[in-house]
């Protein structure tokens, strides 16, 4: 597979379709985008933050379902961090395998303790990439004897497992405006039996990369932030075409901002991770915060601009109708919409 990668976007123009063309899967498998934050010694490309981040900034840029889609799996692929080595091994080390980890972050179902093993049951939402998947992620409450383990401040003790693409049913259930390409579809699961160690807890890690010590809700801000940014980078691009430059020049100036901002928390982050520093919670709130505050900003820029563009603008076909689509359906994750 090959290792290298870089920034330059998909050259064929995607097609708005339900799911991905073959040739576009076959791109992404070639550029090994699944694998982004993967270690080289497991077939990845091992980019650090910085890097990353400007990968998923430039896939979001091109099209808004592709840079969605491989943020919010290559995310999921990045909890290789948090396997047991041999669970790792058998999943990463195996030439027959292309890998591409998603599911769901909610907790929607129980994992019912059985010696060694749990078995599994539940229906879960919103699995970024779900035809395209190698492995699902969810989260379970677990189990024994059919009553919830407690943990010791009387909360449900909740681990998130990965499991066989054959394991699981999908729900194809994702019709929405926009981002119709990323297939987040519901799935589901029943009484499927999963080992032990095929368990993980979010933060543990079990690999020494300094990627691996980014809080996970750090990390989760920052890809996702950065493609609302991309999104609006293509927004401001399209709409030149069709506006003069006067009208966009706080736009600009926003997405300026917006660029500095972002990459400065990234940089700060890579520095804490290669000096083995501490992430403070303060700074995580703050991250967090700004993440916050800046796409806000740029969805109300967004919304600024649009009504001066005109009824090309409203057709389904036209590249601003799609990106706007495809923008506004993002802003629902839950992550910055204050849900």
């Amino acid at each position: 597979m090959n290792q290298e990668t870089n920034t330059t976007p998909f050259s064929p123009k995607p097609l708005e379709a339900s799911e991905f063309s073959s040739e576009t899967l076959k791109w992404i498998a070639n550029k090994n985008l699944w694998s982004l934050w993967v270690p080289k010694a497991y077939n990845g490309l091992e980019l650090s933050l910085t890097e990353g981040l400007k990968e998923l900034q430039a896939l979001a840029k091109t099209d808004g379902s592709l840079g969605w889609t491989v943020t919010l799996c290559s995310g999921a692929t990045y909890f290789i961090g948090n396997l047991q080595p041999e669970v790792a091994n058998h999943i990463f080390l195996n030439p027959k395998n292309t890998v591409c980890f998603g599911g769901s972050g909610g907790v929607f179902g129980t994992a019912e303790k059985q010696g060694d093993d749990y078995i599994i049951s539940g229906e879960w939402h919103y699995a970024t990439g779900a035809p395209y998947l190698s492995h699902f992620t969810l989260n379970a409450k677990i189990t024994d004897n059919g009553k919830p383990v407690l943990n010791t401040d009387g909360t449900p003790l909740v681990y998130s497992f990965v499991i066989p693409k054959e394991a699981v049913t999908i729900i194809k259930d994702w019709e929405t405006m926009g981002l119709k390409a990323t297939a987040t579809h519901s799935f589901k699961v029943e009484q499927v039996k999963v080992p032990s160690e095929y368990a993980f807890v979010y933060n543990t890690f079990y690999l020494p990369q300094p990627i691996f010590k980014i809080p996970f809700s750090v990390f989760a801000d920052l890809t996702l932030w950065v493609n609302y940014l991309g999104m609006a980078e293509h927004f401001f691009d399209e709409a030149s075409l069709v506006l003069k430059q006067q009208p966009l020049k706080p736009f600009i100036l926003m997405l300026y901002k917006t660029n500095k901002e972002l990459y400065k928390f990234a940089e700060a982050i890579e520095d804490f991770t290669n000096n083995e520093s501490k992430i403070t919670e303060a700074y995580i709130e703050t991250i967090h915060a700004n993440a916050t505050a800046s796409v806000k900003a740029i969805s109300e820029a967004i919304l600024k601009v649009y009504p001066l563009l005109g009824v090309k603008a409203c057709s389904e076909k036209h590249p601003l109708n799609r990106i706007f689509r495809d923008y506004f359906t993002a802003t629902q994750h839950h992550i910055f919409s204050g849900r």
